[in-house]
């Protein structure tokens, strides 16, 4: 580790190595714009059929769809920035909305794949329970409280002061090193955007899986069915999702403790941290899949005869055609 100087202790970091993910990153903005922009778009019209048969998991798809466009429609001006190393030609209001968009598609996917789960696991392990209870008017309700907290938890970057970094180089949204008021909400991001969501995937998803090995009105292709959805998820989760929050700890703590001289730490996590940042853009791609499952299992369920003992009939029912 480099010691600190004059330099590494000032407001803003110098010899950070914009140019090293440069065509990483143009490749891969490309790619997940070329490809998940047809993607989402015919995902957000089946969805909205599925809608018109009363499905309710199809309320959750469509939002998710709706949310990946409003942030593929942006990609072109993050590729436009990258080709430029990391400086913002347009206007601040431009950058601020990017910003916006970005940051709230990131937990309002990750919210919104908590609530496919929470709606599966309820569905599977309180069919009886859940019957009738589970309609298209309080998922629209919980998809409208999403977006409305998310959305405002995140206009502050409306308000943001420009800092000696933006100003000198025209970055946009990389301020180098970190400040407190940063850090902290890193630390708040981490917990309430990542944490928590991760915990209840694995809870509900362990649920998930441990009903449908137990059931005897399931056979073992339903069940594998069921299965492949939530591992679907939790893989999605976790490749675009747990990468980016765990370097945006690490960065967090870092400054925390050495907030005189954090430079040379962001010079070298840089490229790590904005390849993580990446891949945070391949869920856009990532969950049209989530559809697809979703619609198999469903096509499944069509073809389960019904039986006349136990719930059976229900629980299929609840899981295979809401």
């Amino acid at each position: 580790m480099e010691n600190c100087t004059d330099t590494n202790n000032s407001s803003t970091c110098t010899g950070i190595p914009y140019k090293d993910s440069k065509t990483l990153l143009v490749a891969v903005y490309s790619i997940v714009f070329a490809i998940g922009l047809p993607a989402n778009c015919l995902t957000s019209l089946l969805t909205f059929l599925q809608i018109q048969r009363n499905k309710v998991i199809a309320i959750y798809i469509f939002s998710l769809s709706l949310c990946e466009l409003m942030y593929l429609s942006t990609l072109p001006l993050w590729i436009i920035y990258v080709q430029n190393e990391h400086r913002w030609n347009m206007s601040v209001e431009a950058c601020r909305i990017t910003g916006f968009i970005f940051f709230c598609n990131i937990y309002i996917s990750i919210l919104l794949l908590c609530c496919i789960s929470l709606d599966r696991y309820v569905a599977l392990v309180y069919a009886l329970e859940s019957r009738g209870r589970r309609g298209q008017k309080k998922a629209i309700i919980i998809v409208c409280f999403l977006f409305a907290v998310v959305a405002i938890i995140h206009t502050p970057v409306f308000y943001m002061e420009d800092n000696p970094e933006r100003i000198s180089r025209k970055t946009c949204f990389e301020t180098l090193p970190l400040d407190i008021k940063l850090a902290s909400f890193s630390f708040a991001r981490f917990l309430f955007g990542f944490a928590i969501p991760f915990t209840i995937l694995i809870f509900t998803n362990y649920k998930i899986f441990q009903s449908t090995k137990t059931s005897s009105s399931l056979t073992c292709r339903q069940k594998a069915k069921v299965k492949y959805l939530a591992v679907a998820i939790i893989v999605i989760f976790l490749i675009c999702f747990a990468p980016y929050h765990v370097v945006l700890i690490i960065r967090s703590i870092y400054f925390m403790l050495h907030q005189n001289c954090s430079c040379p730490f962001e010079k070298n996590i840089y490229s790590i941290f904005t390849v993580f940042l990446c891949l945070t853009t391949a869920n856009s791609v990532a969950d049209p899949i989530i559809y697809v499952l979703v619609i198999l299992s469903s096509e499944m369920g069509k073809k389960i005869p019904a039986e006349e003992n136990n719930i059976g009939p229900i629980l299929k029912v609840e899981i295979f055609s809401s």
